[in-house]
């Protein structure tokens, strides 16, 4: 037989599935439409997930039920569809009502599914648009810049534009392998992987063989790499370069093309014949530091979140803060570094590889494997909730990401995610057992911010009865809170889930974190906007 996706005869044999009822030559036909079809494949889980809740939690109707009726649905022409399972052979009064109520059973799971599908997953289909960056940022030394639109981060792509740099230094590579040092004041714009313009300011340029060829311009000089390093300086209507190694090409207003070999430099003034001179690595001399410069940023950057943390680490209400540098009693276990909180006094590691944090000096553990996470528990009930991570998240492998999660679905606990699209999401879970309410972000972690340090919270605040995500310090979404405390948080997990379900959980209840974590706080109090900024601007990277 073959099978199609949407249609009554996918939902019939789904439920088959489910109820243990489908034939070995429909399992084959299935088999081969879920290979074939991602969109039937996702359905399929999503329904699998569904089914494996309602056969362990008795009160789950409830909470699906309270799911289709919370959920806001996007417009979309695709209607939920519903199927009525024909019931065969006949049966008697008794079993008719039992089939009756399979039957609507059946209905509720696909109307709440479809519910939970169009939350979960936004639209049928993800954006599949690739990146259009050219270079990344890698690394600053006190740089100030002069941008319209947000500065650029350490560590993020760069599309087509133009960087204006006020001062500092500030070090760019482009995706053909070139890297450039930029001193303020300077202006440099991107035009692709192996070309760029210098209106004006001072540059360093090293061009590996890979990038052979690369295109720099000046307001006087256009030069063409032939494997070298060599410095451009553009300034008050003259433009110089300088070679320090291998050689370039130039032209120059109409004089003829002509190469510069190794310490030999340029210099032309206006619209005049270029004049040919000796290199001066000294004019270049604070671009040739960049690299000792920028590691003394580095560490005088830790330093200063250390000293930061020594007077958070006094907040009263600080129950946790996990900074992945206190080890515990063994080298399976992390230090809860608050100091006026001893209700949690460590964590426990499972998996995981230590790696480099946010700096060179700071620790962080990396999330590979559906094995790898980190578990505590933490006793009490609170009117209110902050989380905060530091996170590098290498990849959405998982349709729900886990950040923070308590274990299973117990009343007053809190499910702290991503999305594979890139939303923030916290589930809150009501007083009464089945009961919760899902608060999303909208898509804020795009394909470009994967590999980056960035730093996620959310604040739940049960006396304003609302849930606020911050991501790098600003609030990007805020939703009223349908469930008040008291809050708990029980036994829990950074980093992925213990679902407390059957021995086959759905692939869906399988939540592993791919990325690095290496710092994490829970306070027992909303925190206010300027507090989650500062505990931002404390633990970003670059100054």
């Amino acid at each position: 037989m073959r099978l199609s996706f949407p249609s009554p005869e996918f939902d019939d044999l789904v439920a088959g599935v489910c109820h243990g009822s489908a034939t070995e030559a429909e399992m084959r036909a299935l088999n081969e439409l879920l290979r074939s079809n991602p969109k039937a494949r996702d359905e399929y889980l999503l329904r699998i997930e569904l089914h494996t809740r309602l056969a362990s939690e008795s009160d789950l109707f409830s909470q699906l039920a309270e799911a289709a009726a919370i959920c806001r649905l996007p417009d979309s022409n695709a209607g939920i569809q519903q199927s009525i399972f024909p019931l065969n052979p006949p049966v008697r009064a008794r079993r008719r009502r039992l089939a009756q109520v399979l039957a609507l059973a059946a209905c509720l799971t696909l109307i709440a599914g479809g519910a939970w599908a169009l939350w979960f997953k936004g639209s049928a289909t993800r954006n599949g648009a690739t990146s259009t960056a050219v270079a990344m940022l890698t690394r600053t030394v006190d740089a100030q810049w002069g941008q319209s639109t947000e500065p650029p981060r350490v560590g993020g792509a760069l599309e087509r534009g133009t960087l204006r740099l006020k001062s500092g230094l500030a070090q760019v590579v482009f995706y053909s392998g070139a890297r450039a040092v930029i001193e303020g004041p300077a202006e440099l714009q991107l035009v692709s992987p192996v070309e760029a313009v210098c209106p004006h300011g001072r540059l360093l340029l090293e061009v590996p063989p890979p990038a052979r060829g690369f295109r720099l311009r000046t307001p006087q000089l256009n030069v063409v790499d032939l494997g070298t390093s060599f410095g451009i300086s553009a300034t008050g209507g003259q433009s110089e370069v300088h070679v320090f190694k291998g050689k370039v090409e130039l032209v120059s207003g109409t004089a003829a093309k002509r190469s510069l070999d190794e310490g030999q430099a340029v210099v032309v003034q206006g619209r005049g014949q270029p004049r040919l001179t000796a290199a001066s690595a000294e004019t270049f001399a604070s671009l040739f530091e960049f690299q000792q410069r920028s590691l003394a940023s580095e560490a005088f950057r830790y330093e200063q979140w250390q000293f930061a943390n020594a007077k958070l680490n006094q907040d009263p209400s600080l129950l946790v803060h996990l900074d992945f540098e206190s080890p515990g009693g063994t080298e399976w276990t992390l230090r809860n570094a608050a100091e006026r909180n001893r209700s949690v006094r460590e964590a426990i590691i499972v998996g995981c590889a230590r790696v480099e944090g946010r700096w060179r000096e700071k620790a962080a553990l990396e999330f590979q494997s559906v094995n790898d996470r980190v578990r505590l528990a933490i006793p009490g009930e609170f009117q209110a909730l902050t989380l905060s991570a530091w996170v590098c998240v290498k990849g959405l492998d998982r349709q729900f990401n886990s950040l923070f999660m308590s274990d299973g679905f117990d009343p007053g606990t809190v499910h702290w995610l991503v999305r594979n699209d890139g939303v923030l999401g916290i589930t809150v879970f009501g007083p009464d057992p089945g009961k919760f309410q899902i608060l999303a972000s909208p898509s804020v972690l795009s394909l470009d911010t994967l590999g980056m340090w960035q730093h996620l919270a959310v604040v739940l605040d049960g006396k304003a009865r609302r849930v606020i995500h911050y991501l790098n310090g600003f609030p990007v979404s805020q939703h009223p809170l349908k469930f008040g405390p008291p809050f708990r948080v029980g036994s829990a997990e950074l980093g992925n889930w213990n679902a407390r379900n059957g021995p086959n959980p759905a692939p869906a209840l399988i939540r592993n974190l791919s990325g690095a974590l290496d710092e994490f706080e829970l306070f027992s109090r909303a925190l206010t906007d300027a507090e989650i900024r500062e505990l931002y601007a404390k633990g970003k990277p670059g100054l």
